[in-house]
């Protein structure tokens, strides 16, 4: 004789009850894990948004600066060419006043002396990071 056996309804409606209890609170427990990692995501992106902007401004930055550099070289090469170019004037201004000093006519022998003379007293050299003053003493005249 075969015996069936039959499964109280009240026991399969409470047993299904509690499937559904245990898979809305899994699904709950999943949708908050997901928000979290979906927080998470934004910002790692917001982060990395700022990262990248802050790298394309460095990036901008040493573009600029090694272009401003690139062109201190022929700066610092025209600059010698002109501190040349001066010591030249200086020197012929200086041997012209010498000369009418010497040899011009006598209204201007008294009024003019020779530039390096007149100059002698104080000097003002120019160094790449700053003015100085240099102090010279006349030598004592021949008079």
């Amino acid at each position: 004789m075969v015996e069936t056996a039959t499964v109280n309804p009240r026991v399969l409606l409470e047993l299904f009850s509690m499937y559904r209890d245990w898979q809305e609170e899994r699904v709950q427990e999943i949708s908050k894990n997901q928000e979290e990692i979906e927080n998470r995501i934004e910002v790692a992106d917001a982060l990395a948004i700022k990262l990248l902007q802050r790298y394309n401004h460095s990036t901008s930055t040493m573009k600029t600066a090694s272009r401003h550099l690139s062109g201190v070289n022929s700066l610092q090469v025209e600059i010698g060419e002109l501190k040349g170019r001066l010591t030249e004037v200086i020197s012929n201004c200086d041997a012209l006043c010498k000369r009418i000093a010497a040899e011009g006519p006598e209204p201007l022998r008294s009024s003019i002396k020779p530039f390096a003379i007149a100059k002698a007293d104080e000097e003002i050299c120019s160094s790449s990071s700053s003015l100085q003053t240099v102090t010279k003493t006349s030598p004592p005249s021949a008079e």
